[in-house]
């Protein structure tokens, strides 16, 4: 499944976000720094409100009730700032921005992971935003597969939940 740019970037964020455990300041700016955000310099209070807006898109993946789904998404776009809009800067094809270039950082990861998300729940039904199967790992993903058929975060924790079923099948030979 392929998102445009900036609808893949603020899903992949809002994962990012969630699957944090680390928000000083050096790591939440690497984060965005690492998902194309432009002006990621943040104070520990930013990082803070960061955090605690992780925690506010962390429902919105492996809900399988799509009604509730669109409303955590809806619940999100309604305190943003997001006015979106179509730009075609530095000779790039026209694209969709999610917030003021003038806003600061907080507000613009807000408006790009609202965004994001609300872009997945439109191209995929929201089946794309995930958490792991496997049990006792509470990450989360947004499936960019072909046949959108993941199940697991990572590789790791797939092979993890196999081999315990093959285990507790039994071999015999």
């Amino acid at each position: 499944m392929h998102f445009n740019a900036y609808g893949g970037n603020g899903a992949a964020l809002a994962a990012a976000l969630v699957n944090a455990t680390d928000f000083s300041p050096g790591a939440v700016e690497a984060m965005l720094t690492e998902h194309q955000m432009l002006r990621t310099a943040v104070t520990a209070g930013q990082a803070e409100e960061l955090r605690a807006w992780a925690r506010r898109l962390d429902p919105v993946f492996g809900e399988t009730d799509q009604d509730v789904q669109i409303k955590l998404v809806n619940d999100l776009l309604d305190v943003t700032a997001s006015k979106p809009y179509v730009s075609a800067h530095d000779g790039r094809e026209p694209h969709l921005h999610f917030f003021s270039v003038d806003a600061d950082v907080v507000s613009r990861a807000k408006d790009t992971t609202a965004g994001g998300l609300a872009m997945a729940m439109s191209f995929a039904g929201g089946r794309r935003l995930g958490r792991c199967d496997r049990e006792g790992c509470a990450t989360v993903y947004v499936d960019t597969s072909r046949n959108g058929r993941r199940r697991f975060c990572s590789l790791a924790c797939a092979n993890r939940v196999n081999v315990a079923a093959h285990r507790a099948r039994g071999t015999t030979r």
